[in-house]
């Protein structure tokens, strides 16, 4: 009896710390991209760089998503998933402190550690959830999904005073988000420790060898989705502050209103992955998203007024927020099995992120040629069109290698 409730108080404990284990996953998956949007104009300055090459800042991680995403499950397979959150926020800590120094090669090759390091955490996490908690996929999500969003609203909001009140600068700015990855590396040594080859789940996360996922329209649609909200998110991220400022908001305020965008989504980014788990088909959360999305981008368009732009950053922070928690959904609730959710996740965020890595660049390239934001917000409000398009298709009440 003694035994067995051992093993029990044993199991709770295991449990306790991997559930927090996750958050704090989830905690360091967004700071060390969005503390560089509000100041992406300091670093520019302070360095040299032209406005396409500082949107590469932001682009370059998910480029390393990209090439990463598909090799992530491999290496789960190979040395478990404990080891490879490890391996991730360790490469995570590296790319933050090299890219913390101000020389230009240093800053882009950090910058791709970020990114290699975040994509094995973005990439295992959705496989993890189905995995170990089979029947709370919604709610976990929701949990993970809206942590996220708090510290990546938190990083928005800190970057500009945290870069002029500190003597470091910048560099000091972007250095501190290397705490609650060192937390990270901390809870995950543990538990990578605690679990053995012995008590790994039976999920394989290697692909299947036919490769029938990348086969699936369902599966391609997710992906599209997946890509296209990102495409949308991290514009935001890395040119709101700019819209902001020339339409005569200071960068401080631009940055806090950044931060005002993911702190308003937070209910959305909660709430969606229930909502949706309650319903066969998805199609009316993508509808109402999407508007939201549309009329946001259509607001900084033509706002001319403190109350629109407010208006329109609310409408756009829901938008992000909630089509960003209903991708991770998609990932869990179109794959069978947690084998087959971690190949969708290992193709949708491979191809996925590719299509988010265009949009900070192409942005900052329009801007470039127009000297205006006019035709760059334009792109933005089609690129809603296809969120939408493809949102129709991957909320369909289907599974992906059916």
């Amino acid at each position: 009896m003694d035994l067995q409730s051992e093993s029990q108080q044993s199991k709770r404990l295991y449990y306790f710390l991997l559930t927090t284990g996750i958050i704090i996953i989830a905690f360091n998956l967004r700071p060390a991209i969005t503390s560089i949007g509000p100041i992406i104009g300091i670093i520019r300055d302070d360095i040299g760089l032209s406005n396409w090459s500082a949107g590469l800042l932001t682009s370059l991680p998910l480029i390393a998503f990209a090439i990463m995403s598909p090799i992530a499950p491999r290496l789960a397979n190979r040395v478990t998933n404990e080891r490879s959150m490890l391996i991730g926020l360790i490469l995570l800590f590296i790319g933050i402190s090299v890219r913390s120094i101000s020389i230009i090669f240093l800053l882009f090759m950090g910058t791709l550690f970020v990114g290699l390091g975040i994509a094995i955490l973005n990439v295992l996490l959705p496989g993890i959830i189905k995995d170990k908690f089979p029947n709370k996929v919604g709610l976990m999500t929701s949990v993970y999904s809206t942590s996220m969003g708090i510290l990546a609203a938190t990083a928005s909001g800190l970057s500009v005073p945290l870069a002029n009140g500190m003597n470091g600068g910048w560099q000091v700015a972007l250095l501190l988000w290397t705490i609650p990855v060192m937390i990270g590396i901390i809870v995950w040594s543990y538990l990578s420790r605690k679990e053995s080859k012995k008590n790994q789940t039976e999920i394989k996360f290697i692909q299947s060898a036919d490769n029938q996922i990348w086969r699936s329209p369902l599966a391609w649609q997710v992906a599209a989705f997946m890509g296209f909200q990102s495409f949308l998110f991290y514009v935001t991220i890395s040119w709101l502050p700019a819209i902001l400022h020339d339409s005569g908001f200071s960068m401080a305020t631009a940055g806090w209103m950044l931060s005002f965008t993911q702190i308003i989504g937070l209910p959305a980014s909660f709430l969606v992955p229930m909502i949706a788990e309650k319903f066969k088909s998805q199609r009316g959360i993508v509808l109402v998203l999407t508007l939201s999305s549309f009329v946001g981008y259509g607001g900084l368009l033509l706002g001319t007024s403190y109350a629109v732009m407010l208006i329109s950053i609310l409408l756009i922070g829901v938008a992000l927020a909630g089509s960003f928690a209903l991708a991770l959904t998609f990932l869990g609730m179109r794959a069978r099995t947690p084998k087959q959710a971690a190949e969708l996740s290992g193709m949708a965020q491979s191809i996925g992120y590719l299509l988010a890595a265009i949009g900070p660049i192409v942005i900052g390239y329009l801007y470039d040629l127009t000297n205006a934001w006019t035709v760059p917000l334009i792109m933005i409000m089609f690129v809603s069109i296809l969120v939408f398009l493809f949102g129709m298709g991957a909320g369909q009440n289907k599974y992906v290698l059916d």
